[in-house]
C-alpha cells in the first residue's frame, strides 16, 4: 500500500460520489468532478475539487494517464461509457464503482480493451456512511492496474481502525484487513458485492421478521374473532408481552451473537420513531439479490434464505397483490369462503 496522492476523475456526485470525492480531497488527492447537476459540481469545487461543466471539459482537465470513476445508477453506466470514449486515449483507466451486474463488467472490459483503455469493477459498500466510516470495497480488474490505483482505495477504505486482527490470521497479509480487496479479473469485484447484498438482503429480513414477532407478543391481550374465517388462538396467556423493541435491540447490541452494523442502524431507527410511521413498508431492491440467486442457480447452490428475502421485498411492494386475489377466489370457488374485511 501506498500514499502518494493521486489525480482521479469523479463522474456522479450523489450521495456517495461527493462524499468520496471529499474523503480524497481530505487525504491531498486531486479531484475534477462533473455532474448534470451544476449545484452539485460547484458545492465540491468550493471544497477544493475542479468543476467541469462538460464531459469533454472534464477529460481535459485530467492528466494522462486518466483515471475516471463512474458513480452513476447502473443503468447509465453504459451509455456514459460511449460518450467518454471519444474523449479517452490508450492508458485510460475507466472505474465503475456502482452497483452494475458482473457480466455487464465482463462485456464493457472486452469492449474497450481494444483501444488500450483499462476497466476497473468496484463493489462499494458504506452507504451514507462512508465519508467519516470509508467503504469497503470488492475490487475487479488487471493486477497492475488495480497496483496503480491503490493509493485510491487506500484513502476510500475505512483502514484498520480499532477492529482487532481475526485469530490466526498472521499480520500484513494485503490490503483485506483495511478494508479492500483486489478479488480477482475483471466482474470479480461486483461478483462478490453483488453476493454481499444478498446476504444483506436476508440479514435485514431476519432483524424484521424478529422484531414482528416480538411487535405482535401482546396479541393474547386484543379480543379474538371468533368466526370460521379466523383461526383461533389456542393459549392467550401465552402472548401477554407489550416488548420494548426500542430497548430490545439496544440490548442486542451489547456482548449479543447477532449484534452488526445492521442492528445498530435498526436500534437508531426505533430511537427515532418505534412506530416507524414514516415508512409505508414498500422495500426496493436494486437488483444484486436477483443476481445472487441466479448465480447460485446456475452454480447449484442452494440459497432460499436468501431467495426468500427477495420475494418478501416483492411482496412488500403489492407485487403479491393478484396471486393474493386468486387464492381467496380459489377459496370462496370450493368452500364459499367470504374475505373477511
Amino acid at each position: 500500500m501506498t500514499t502518494t496522492p493521486l489525480q482521479l476523475g469523479m463522474i456522479g456526485l450523489g450521495r456517495m460520489g461527493a462524499n468520496m470525492v471529499l474523503r480524497l480531497l481530505r487525504d491531498g488527492h486531486r479531484c475534477t468532478v462533473f455532474d448534470r447537476s451544476q449545484d452539485a459540481v460547484a458545492s465540491l469545487v468550493k471544497e477544493g475539487a475542479t468543476g467541469a461543466d462538460s464531459l469533454a471539459d472534464f477529460v481535459s482537465k485530467l492528466e494522462a494517464p486518466r483515471a475516471i470513476w463512474l458513480m452513476v445508477p447502473a443503468a447509465a453506466v453504459d451509455s456514459t461509457i460511449e460518450d467518454l470514449l471519444p474523449l479517452l486515449q490508450s492508458g485510460d483507466t475507466i472505474i465503475d464503482g456502482g452497483n452494475s451486474y458482473y457480466v455487464d463488467d465482463i462485456r464493457r472490459a472486452k469492449h474497450i480493451a481494444p483501444r488500450g483503455i483499462h476497466y476497473v469493477d468496484v463493489g462499494t459498500s458504506g452507504g451514507v456512511w462512508g465519508l467519516e466510516r470509508g467503504y469497503c470495497m470488492m475490487i475487479g480488474g488487471e493486477k497492475e492496474v488495480v497496483d496503480r490505483l491503490d493509493p485510491i482505495f487506500s484513502t476510500l477504505a475505512p483502514g484498520i481502525g480499532d477492529i482487532p486482527l481475526t485469530e490466526g490470521r498472521p499480520p500484513n497479509q494485503g490490503t483485506a484487513e483495511h478494508g479492500y480487496l483486489h478479488c480477482g479479473p475483471n466482474g470479480a469485484g461486483h461478483f462478490v458485492k453483488m453476493v454481499h447484498n444478498g446476504i444483506e438482503y436476508g440479514i435485514m429480513a431476519a432483524y424484521a421478521e424478529g422484531l414482528n414477532v416480538l411487535h405482535n407478543a401482546n396479541i393474547g391481550t386484543k379480543s379474538q374473532t371468533i368466526d370460521a374465517e379466523t383461526t383461533p388462538l389456542r393459549d392467550p396467556e401465552h402472548y401477554q408481552f407489550d416488548l420494548n423493541l426500542t430497548d430490545i435491540s439496544e440490548v442486542w447490541r451489547r456482548g449479543s451473537v447477532i449484534s452488526s452494523w445492521l442492528l445498530d442502524l435498526t436500534a437508531n431507527s426505533l430511537v427515532k420513531d418505534p412506530t416507524l410511521k414514516d415508512f409505508a413498508g414498500r422495500v426496493s431492491d436494486s437488483g444484486e439479490g436477483r443476481w445472487t440467486i441466479k448465480a447460485a442457480i446456475d452454480e447449484g447452490v442452494p440459497v432460499p434464505v436468501l431467495t426468500t428475502a427477495l420475494y418478501e421485498r416483492f411482496s412488500s411492494r403489492g407485487d403479491a397483490d393478484f396471486q393474493d386475489k386468486l387464492l381467496s377466489a380459489m377459496r370462496f370457488q370450493f368452500g364459499g369462503h367470504l374475505e373477511k374485511k
